[in-house]
Order: C-alpha cells, then sequence, then structure tokens
C-alpha cells in the first residue's frame, strides 16, 4: 500500500491549554466504596450502589499512575434519596436518585455520598496529586422545588423544563459557587443542549471570571474554568447548540460523538447493531469539524455512562469476549487513537482494564423479561462496579499498555495539540501525521484496524524526515529509495517519532 500524495487531508487545527486534558470519569454511586455509612443500596445498573466520595479519594493515586491529569465526578449535589422525582406519576425514585441528574439542592453535598468535608479532601488530595476536578452541571432540569441559592435565587420553570435567561442568574451562582467553596476547576454540562447558547456563553463567562479573579489573587487552583458540554446528537446541532458561532458563541469544548461513533463503527459495532466499516469512516469523522467556528475544541471519548461499554460492543459484533486475543487488541487499538487525538480526552473508568458486563451480550431483548429490572439495558449497561485492584494479567496488561499511552501523550505536545494530517485511510490502514510547530515536533500515527499484516510505503517527502523511530521498540527505519516501508501487524497501533 503506497501513499497517495492526491488523498492527503489537512484536518481542522485548534491548539488550546485544554488540548492537554486526560480526562477519568467516574460514576459516584457504582465506582468506589470508601464509607460504609453513605450508600443508596439501589439504582441503574449491576454496580454495588455503595460508591462515595471518599472512596473516589481512596482512588486517586491509582488514577494519577494511569497517566491521567483530571477526574469528573457525575453529580454530587442532594437529591434528597427517596423523595418524588422525574418519574410519570411523581413517585419515589431512588434509582433516579443515585445518578444525581436530578438536583433538589445544588448548594448541598448528597448525604448518601458524603459530607461537604469529604468532598473537599477529596478536592484537596487530587490537587495534591497534581489533578484537576471537574463537577458534573445538570442545568437544564432539576427535581422540583429547588433550594434558593444564598443570594435568593430560584431556577425558573418546571423541572422538565427550566426557562432561559429567567434561571441563568441561580445557575451562575452554582457554577461559580463550587469554584470558591472546593477549588474545583471546571464544569461538565448535562445535556447541554436544554440552554440556550447564548445562556450557555454567560455561564462560560461567569466561570472564566471566577477563576480569573482567583489566579489574580494568586490561587493555583480552581484557575482552569473548563466547561465541556454534552450535546448527544450529530454534529450539526452540537455546532448549533453547543459550540454556537463565531458572532454568536456558546461553549468552547463538547464531547465529539460523532468521531466516537465512527472510531466504534470501525473497531467493533455501535449500540444499534451497526459497525465492521472500513477505516475511511475515521477520516469522515473528522471532517465533520469543519461545521465548527474556529475556536471549538472537541472532547473524544470511547464509552461514558449513557454509552455500552466498549468490551460489550465487542461481544455484539461477535468479537468474542475476554477469552479472545482480539478482545484486547482491539481495545488497545481504541485507546491508541485516544491517546494520538488532538484535543482532550476523556476515559470511563473500567475501559482502561477492557471491562463489560458478565451476559450482557447475551441480553434477553423481549419487553415481558424487563430487561431494564436486571441491569441489561443500554442507557445504563456501563455503570457496573469500578475497582482499583483484583486484577487479571490481561487487565493489567491494558493497564500497563494505557498509562504508556498517556506518559507518551503528556510526554508529547504533537500528539494532544499538534496540527493533523491525514496520509492513509484505506484497506484497513489509518495513518496520520502530527506536527507541534513550537517544538518542531513530528509524530506518526498508524492503526491497522484490519486483522491481517500489512505493508504500507510511503515517501520521504510526505513526512518531511529521514528517520521515523518506534518510540514503544525504539527500533529505526530509514528511507529506501526515498521511501519508507512499514510492517503493521493486525489490530495494531504504532507511533513513530519523524527526525530530519
Amino acid at each position: 500500500m503506497v501513499v497517495d500524495a492526491q488523498n492527503i487531508t489537512e484536518y481542522k487545527y485548534v491548539p488550546s491549554k485544554f488540548n492537554n486534558l486526560r480526562i477519568y470519569q467516574v460514576m459516584v454511586e457504582s465506582y468506589i466504596d470508601g464509607d460504609p455509612e453513605r450508600n443508596y443500596n439501589d439504582g441503574y445498573g449491576t454496580s454495588h450502589h455503595k460508591g462515595d466520595l471518599k472512596g473516589i479519594t481512596i482512588a486517586l493515586p491509582y488514577i494519577k499512575n494511569l497517566g491521567m491529569n483530571a477526574v469528573w465526578l457525575t453529580p454530587i449535589f442532594d437529591s434528597e434519596k427517596g423523595t418524588p422525582s422525574y418519574s410519570p406519576d411523581n413517585s419515589p425514585n431512588i434509582k433516579l436518585d443515585a445518578t444525581g441528574y436530578f438536583t433538589r439542592n445544588y448548594f448541598k453535598i448528597d448525604p448518601n455520598f458524603g459530607t461537604l468535608q469529604d468532598a473537599k479532601d477529596l478536592v484537596k488530595k487530587a490537587h495534591e496529586l497534581g489533578l484537576y476536578v471537574f463537577l458534573d452541571g445538570v442545568f437544564g432540569h432539576h427535581k422540583g422545588n429547588v433550594t434558593s441559592s444564598p443570594n435568593g435565587n430560584k431556577p425558573v420553570g418546571d423541572r422538565r423544563h427550566v426557562k432561559y435567561p429567567e434561571s441563568l442568574e441561580f445557575f451562575k451562582e452554582v457554577a461559580a459557587y463550587w469554584i470558591d467553596k472546593l477549588e474545583i476547576d471546571g464544569w461538565r454540562l448535562d445535556q447541554a443542549y436544554q440552554i440556550p447558547t447564548s445562556c450557555l456563553n454567560e455561564l462560560k463567562n461567569a466561570v472564566s471570571i471566577k477563576c480569573a479573579l482567583r489566579k489574580k489573587a494568586g490561587r493555583k487552583w480552581g484557575t482552569l474554568g473548563y466547561m465541556v458540554g454534552e450535546v448527544w446528537k450529530t454534529s450539526d446541532i452540537i455546532a448549533k447548540k453547543a459550540f454556537g458561532t463565531e458572532d454568536e458563541p456558546g461553549l468552547i469544548s463538547a464531547f465529539d460523538f460523532p468521531v466516537r461513533y465512527k472510531l466504534i463503527q470501525v473497531l467493533a459495532v455501535e449500540e444499534k447493531g451497526f459497525g465492521k466499516q472500513p477505516v475511511s469512516v475515521l477520516k469522515e469523522g473528522f471532517m465533520t469539524h469543519l461545521k465548527y467556528p474556529y475556536f471549538a475544541v472537541p472532547n473524544l471519548m470511547l464509552t461514558n455512562h449513557d454509552l455500552v461499554r466498549f468490551g460489550d460492543l465487542l461481544e455484539r459484533a461477535g468479537y468474542g469476549g475476554k477469552e479472545n486475543e482480539n478482545y484486547w487488541k482491539r481495545h488497545k487499538c481504541a485507546l491508541s487513537f485516544l491517546a494520538a487525538y488532538t484535543g482532550p480526552v476523556t476515559i470511563y473508568y473500567g475501559d482502561e482494564y477492557g471491562d463489560e458486563v458478565e451476559g450482557f451480550a447475551e441480553k434477553i431483548t423481549d419487553p415481558e423479561e424487563k430487561c431494564w429490572e436486571k441491569g441489561l439495558c443500554d442507557d445504563h449497561v456501563s455503570r457496573n462496579s469500578g475497582k482499583i485492584s483484583g486484577f487479571s494479567e490481561k487487565q493489567k496488561d491494558l493497564q500497563k499498555y494505557f498509562s504508556s499511552l498517556m506518559k507518551l501523550r503528556k510526554e508529547n505536545p504533537a500528539l494532544w495539540n499538534g496540527k493533523t494530517t491525514n496520509l492513509i485511510a484505506e484497506n484497513g490502514i489509518y495513518a496520520d501525521i502530527k506536527f507541534f510547530q513550537e517544538k518542531e515536533e513530528i509524530f506518526l500515527y498508524v492503526l491497522n484496524a484490519s486483522t491481517e499484516t500489512k505493508s504500507i510505503t510511503i515517501p520521504e517527502s510526505a513526512i518531511d524526515g529521514n528517520k521515523i523511530t518506534n518510540v514503544i521498540s525504539d527500533e529505526t527505519i530509514k528511507p529506501h529509495d526515498k521511501n519508507f516501508t512499514i510492517k503493521m501487524e493486525p489490530l495494531n497501533a504504532v507511533f513513530f517519532k519523524i527526525e530530519k
């Protein structure tokens, strides 16, 4: 396979201080049980439903050792266990309360997760380890009868449809309050499309101003002000509802659902069963970025609490489970793609060790079997118990590989902040050049998503170098007749450093 100069494509390039974020997401109620007195004991998914803030604090060194530099917590504000919530008959819904996504009091920590001091201890410990902390802001819906803010503000509208701009001052106060109270470093905004773009911009500005004032006062933390929106839609809607336009901007960052789905379609099948697609769709995924305004910084993830775990999607594709060697190879391919992504990346707890839900691939789809009562439905299947020990050898090997990727990403800005040029996206091979001008650093990322050994030929002129070195094996390849020849093993990814 030879690089075709006519097919070389430069993707949209947006350098940003946020591009270096390596975020680890935890679902609080299903993660680690650090305090036996703080439990929901019920919830969606198959977890123990005993997760809490102390459990996350215990896990912070583990998260740090993975090579992450930030942690995102699902909502930790008071949902008042057992009180009426978002259900058709206004009945108690402890399962929903446990998620935190329908808040009653935005200025109080959920007692089932811990105390205010527990939250302070968590953030303090994270900062000592060099980890940013992001909270989850649900600013478009709530539980009803919301407690007033310290300034006497309350959201306007019913619990399912918060009205804007009437509710803007309340949520601006929430966002700024926790930056000062806990010294958090930013927010993830749930269902950000529920908030008008102009109000997203005002929320962003309120956070930026608060962080700037803290930085001016000499504070080290609570100064970043990162905000990322969840708009689980097509690129057109993400562009409109999350980013806005140059004249009427919204947020700077939003999750990159379009590229995530393309990645899943290549290496597995997506939730609806569509997949096993050619690598050319990865190129198509990145072209969606052209629809975004110049300042947009998408954030790529593999899984989250609403999506099906990659391991389960591999099984749904018929590729086998943990007993199959390719299960682990496909995980490595997917994680390598995140490592080579220009922009912030988010890893959902468990994906770093190839987690999946036992029996999910064979779940019964007959409505009479009530799969939701068995915790086997797509919308919450990934909410299984987290762990930071007790791993199998295969899980440890994947963790080690993932940690090496995050270290490589941390040490080489070309990977996270580099201009990306696609060389190949065909016959199972995907290859990008990553160039970071400030350090004159150039990388070549090559992914073989096929199950066959491939040989590719790249002209010396295409990569602007006369030597490439595999950064994992230290093997060096020099050109022959002004061409580099690279042999790629099946289901494998390689990072080459290019030298002139």
